[in-house]
């Protein structure tokens, strides 16, 4: 006769080399100078310790997300959503249920809707495999997500501007 409590299947053990992966990191967050002075002062409130390994994890997700995304969507995004993905999955650890609530809220909220996107064509940044070379077909990359016009995310960057012995004179930065 079978247990009225169905016993969970035990959680595999993670990857070796995500074990140590993740090692590396906490360890180098933890050599890092400017994030121990703000651990040892104490700038991130009286969980300053407890934050840095927040921030190891944090990370750790964040490629983890960014991994999965490449290797299951054939998608690469570069307009910082996974880091910030990534650092609200991490915050839902030991959240309250409230917390998980207003989530599942924002979701069902979500559902249905479309998502405004623009695909940015940066010429720089393009290059050509050889089964796409004379094809003649469009684009196969995924339009990036926007959440305003790019017009208004960045200013104008000036144009360098070139001495006659061919120098480029350092510009004087906006503030």
């Amino acid at each position: 006769m079978a247990s009225a409590t169905a016993e969970a299947a035990p959680t595999p053990a993670p990857e070796p080399a995500l074990v140590l992966f993740a090692r590396g990191v906490i360890a180098r967050l933890e050599l890092w100078p400017a994030l121990r002075v703000a651990v040892e002062q104490g700038w991130g409130g009286p969980e300053s310790r407890e934050k840095r390994r927040w921030l190891a994890s944090a990370i750790y997700i964040a490629l983890m997300l960014a991994q999965a995304l490449e290797d299951e969507f054939e998608a690469e995004f570069e307009d910082g959503s996974v880091e910030g993905v990534a650092a609200d999955i991490v915050g839902l650890w030991g959240a309250g249920e409230d917390v998980v609530r207003e989530w599942e809220r924002k979701a069902e909220g979500a559902r249905g809707k479309s998502v405004d996107v623009q695909e940015v064509v940066d010429d720089e940044d393009e290059w050509e495999d050889e089964e796409s070379e004379g094809d003649g077909g469009g684009s196969d990359e995924a339009p990036q997500l926007i959440s305003a016009p790019v017009d208004e995310q960045r200013p104008a960057k000036p144009k360098p501007v070139v001495d006659q012995d061919g120098f480029t004179l350092v510009q004087k930065g906006r503030r």
